[in-house]
């Protein structure tokens, strides 16, 4: 709980240098769109009346819930007109997607099935999480810059979860541990890009100038 809370406040310099400069940039929304559809799946999961024994797995994604939507009106309120547009729509879709799972998985009679059913949205919806940074991850190696990947955020994605990993592993339960599982592999390769362009980065920094005199 205490690395998903240090993953819910690390966009914080991002939106402070967003705030600053008026203006979103090149940073991308997606992230927090996943984000906040992942953390109102899993609370679900974890809430008694899905699973029992995961209601810290509740609480702690009711609360990062708050932060992705707080993040995302910030996004919204900033970014140009056309990305309010579509970030405005994704935002109400993932809203109703919630509403409509919810009141699906309330019609379900059978308690070991609607576990397995909400149990695989979750683990879905947590993989594609994990899975969105890819989108940043392109931009850094066409870039060769990691300006626009906070080291902060990849390294709190790696250290929620590996530890979610592990408490899904004690608890026996696979839609906790196996998307954790994908998650740590993937914040592994996101710390792995961020060390090595911002060693390049250092490296052509020191290269000496060359200057023409011809």
């Amino acid at each position: 709980n205490i690395f998903a809370f240090g993953l819910f406040l690390s966009p914080i310099p991002t939106f402070r240098r967003v705030i600053r400069n008026q203006s979103t940039e090149r940073f991308s929304g997606l992230p927090y769109i996943y984000s906040l559809l992942n953390c109102l799946i899993c609370a679900w999961y974890g809430a008694p009346i899905i699973s029992s024994g995961n209601l810290m797995v509740t609480t702690v994604n009711s609360v990062g819930a708050v932060f992705q939507t707080i993040y995302i009106i910030l996004f919204i309120t900033y970014t140009e007109k056309t990305q309010q547009l579509k970030m405005s729509g994704m935002l109400l879709v993932v809203f109703g997607l919630f509403a409509i799972i919810v009141f699906g998985s309330l019609l379900m009679t059978d308690l070991a099935l609607r576990r397995i059913i909400i149990g695989c949205l979750s683990s879905v919806s947590l993989i594609s999480m994990f899975a969105s940074p890819l989108f940043v991850i392109n931009l850094v190696i066409r870039t060769r810059s990691v300006e626009f990947m906070p080291f902060y955020l990849s390294l709190s994605t790696f250290l929620m979860s590996t530890s979610f990993l592990l408490y899904g592993i004690f608890n026996f339960d696979p839609f906790v541990y196996v998307p954790n599982g994908i998650g740590t592999i993937l914040g592994i390769v996101q710390l792995a890009l961020y060390f090595y362009y911002k060693r390049k980065a250092g490296e052509d920094a020191r290269e000496p100038l060359i200057v023409s005199f011809s």
